[in-house]
């Protein structure tokens, strides 16, 4: 397979078309069931192995990666910025990986000096990466931000920095940390972090808008911590696997901690909310021509996950299949 869209169904045909049901069948999709049963995997449009921009759900792998540097003593929840980044004489340096961790830093979704009206735009218009800058570029544009009271704001450039401070704090990259503490030991290969488009592997999926238009990849060296990872479905089922019996590393990212939002709670980026009487825990993500959703029913132990090559929210095919696991269950 050249990583495009493949003919026909694979894995679990009960689930592939379950799939094709609720996604309308006119996109490349994945999705994977996880239960006290076993796993299931199924893909329409393309092979198990083509691997996709899981966009935000990106920050939930902060997120974990956070937690599980609070366990090893490497940093606290008042640690600042600027403790780890060059930002120490600016207003960003003040602010503490905790504030971070739950979106409450203060700061912009994305910097002023990043010119986000003309980035969009231009993905609109030709499908171009609005991201793709060097860690050395984002904690320049960091250095101009004014920061907002410190309420609950959902943060791109909050994450981005986050992740790259505890890659400091931990001596490495943080593609390196991502790969030496939750890539590798759990298994999950493809989960990488392409800097640029020739870092795409073979089985590297096109994104696409509802109409089927391409989009360019989301790459770039700053943006990994709040966007950045790719990964095939296999990979995503064992992370659900290993959120779900504890072995996945900084499994306190999960308990909320704060009030996020009405009717929902917030800990180290994950989500928790109660739909249709489940109690969820729970990450989604979007970029330019991807949707990813991974949702978790703690109580029952079951999970579930949906990757799609489109612009086009799969969140509502991924509580369904989440709905109907926990029955089953």
């Amino acid at each position: 397979m050249d990583g495009e869209r493949a003919a026909g169904a694979h894995g679990d045909e009960r689930l592939a078309g379950r799939l094709r049901e609720l996604t309308g069948g006119r996109c490349a999709a994945a999705a994977a069931v996880v239960g006290p049963g076993g796993t299931t995997v199924a893909s329409v449009g393309a092979g198990l192995g083509a691997d996709c921009e899981i966009g935000s759900l990106s920050k939930g792998v902060t997120g974990l990666l956070y937690a599980d540097a609070l366990r090893r003593g490497e940093v606290t929840a008042r640690t600042a910025l600027g403790a780890l980044l060059p930002l120490a004489d600016v207003p960003a340096g003040g602010v503490t990986l905790g504030a971070l961790a739950t979106h409450r830093s203060g700061l912009p979704r994305v910097p002023g000096s990043a010119r986000p009206w003309r980035r969009t735009l231009a993905l609109w218009r030709h499908g171009t990466n609005p991201y793709g800058e060097s860690v050395v570029e984002l904690i320049d544009q960091a250095r101009t931000v004014r920061l907002r009271s410190p309420r609950p704001r959902y943060s791109n450039l909050g994450f981005e920095l986050l992740g790259h401070a505890l890659a400091v704090a931990a001596g490495t990259s943080y593609e390196r940390l991502v790969a030496d503490r939750v890539g590798t030991p759990l298994g999950l290969d493809p989960f990488y972090l392409p800097a640029g488009p020739a870092g795409l592997r073979p089985g590297a999926l096109t994104g696409t808008t509802r109409r089927g238009r391409p989009r360019e990849p989301w790459t770039g060296e700053a943006l990994g911590p709040a966007g950045g990872i790719r990964a095939d479905i296999g990979g995503m089922a064992r992370l659900t696997a290993a959120l779900l019996d504890g072995t996945a590393p900084g499994i306190a990212a999960l308990d909320p901690v704060l009030r996020f939002a009405p009717g929902t709670r917030i800990g180290a980026a994950w989500i928790t909310l109660r739909v249709a009487g489940l109690t969820v825990t729970m990450h989604n993500g979007g970029t330019g021509g991807f949707r990813s959703w991974l949702g978790l029913d703690r109580a029952s132990g079951t999970g579930a996950v949906v990757l799609a090559a489109t612009t086009a929210s799969v969140d509502r095919p991924g509580f369904a299949l989440l709905r109907e696991a926990g029955a089953r269950g």
